[in-house]
């Protein structure tokens, strides 16, 4: 069996204290205090992630945009360099292969942030795609990443020499220095909050972790750990790649039809995802929250008048709303708001309503 990789953060998360857990290959800490004080921290303040499992997936080359325009569920043709968009790769059959954050570096230049567990699936897949003539590379394990987030986060990098941060907005991002190291810095993030996303070479990782800790810390600043991204990503709907997304999974049904550009086509998939579109989809992804006491989780099944009707993706406490809330997938004739469902938590049929999303 092959051990877990580790971040060059490791040794300062074991001094601090962190719990470590395995996820997508990496030891990486679920907790440094708890997830509801970590949680409540990016909400209220500001929590700083080390995200550095994450994938990054370059193109260059005079056929760089060409290449992810015919990948990528989004056309980058206009979009000026500085810009960040989410979006999808598909399969033929308009499943997901990857949901997926695209950076337009330059005109011949484009690099990926893709999901950790995917990572190798997806730099094959991409090989498997493009055309010789762009260079391809997966620059994963020389790229540290620092999620920090909250309303406090801009405040906290201006105080480490990133002044410039104030002007980005959401899904923009520049070069800039952050406690004296190069990075890319984006107006991006994974929990419904205001903050940033800190790209940098992996030998400067513990300098600009610390450097913002030090700072920040006065502000309310706090290390966070995956157990606290998760609850703040469900709070803000926001999907999980092998819980709402997966190869067999048609992003209209998980929700994301603002993400594809249809219209423009011509990128993996499209054809079928327009195919189901006109046909009709069985299901939708739905928020819901539980009417009564009980925690659902991600594999519940969900019921109507003794039937299962669908399955629980993601579930579990809000540290905000003091309830539990989950996502689902339910045919469409259910997905209504206020659509009265059951979830099926340790044998017993629990009340529980289809609620608009986000749920914060």
């Amino acid at each position: 069996m092959t051990a877990p990789k580790r971040t060059p953060l490791y040794d300062t998360q074991q001094r601090l204290g962190a719990r470590m857990v395995e996820f997508g290959g990496y030891e990486l800490p679920v907790q440094y205090t708890s997830i509801r004080e970590e949680h409540c921290a990016v909400r209220e303040a500001a929590g700083l992630f080390d995200v550095s499992h994450m994938g990054q997936i370059e193109f260059e080359g005079s056929d760089a945009i060409a290449a992810a325009d015919a990948l990528f569920s989004r056309s980058l043709a206009g979009r000026e360099p500085g810009r960040v968009l989410y979006g999808l790769l598909c399969n033929e059959n308009g499943g997901v292969v990857d949901d997926i954050t695209c950076y337009r570096v330059a005109e011949q230049s484009v690099f990926w942030c893709v999901n950790a567990s995917n990572i190798e699936k997806d730099h094959r897949w991409i090989l498997d795609h493009v055309e010789s003539s762009v260079a391809v590379r997966n620059a994963s394990d020389e790229t540290g990443l620092l999620a920090l987030q909250g309303p406090a986060s801009e405040a906290i990098l201006s105080r480490v020499g990133s002044p410039n941060a104030a002007a980005l907005r959401r899904f923009r991002f520049a070069r800039m220095e952050v406690a004296g190291c190069a990075a890319f810095v984006s107006r991006t993030g994974y929990t419904g909050a205001d903050g940033f996303e800190i790209y940098l070479s992996g030998g400067d990782l513990a300098q600009v972790f610390e450097a913002l800790l030090g700072e920040g810390t006065p502000l309310g600043l706090r290390p966070a750990g995956l157990g606290a991204r998760d609850t703040l990503r469900l709070e803000a709907a926001l999907p999980l790649y092998g819980h709402e997304l997966d190869d067999d999974t048609s992003p209209l049904a998980a929700g994301l039809e603002r993400f594809l550009d249809l219209e423009v086509g011509g990128f993996v998939g499209a054809d079928a995802i327009a195919r189901d579109r006109d046909a009709g989809l069985e299901s939708r992804l739905v928020g819901f929250t539980l009417e009564e006491r009980g925690v659902a989780r991600a594999g519940c099944a969900v019921a109507l008048a003794g039937k299962t009707i669908g399955r629980v993706t993601s579930g579990g406490p809000s540290p905000t709303l003091g309830k539990s809330i989950g996502l689902a997938y339910v045919p469409p004739e259910v997905a209504e708001p206020g659509s009265g469902i059951q979830v099926i938590v340790r044998d017993r049929a629990l009340r529980a309503r289809v609620v608009d999303t986000p749920f914060v």
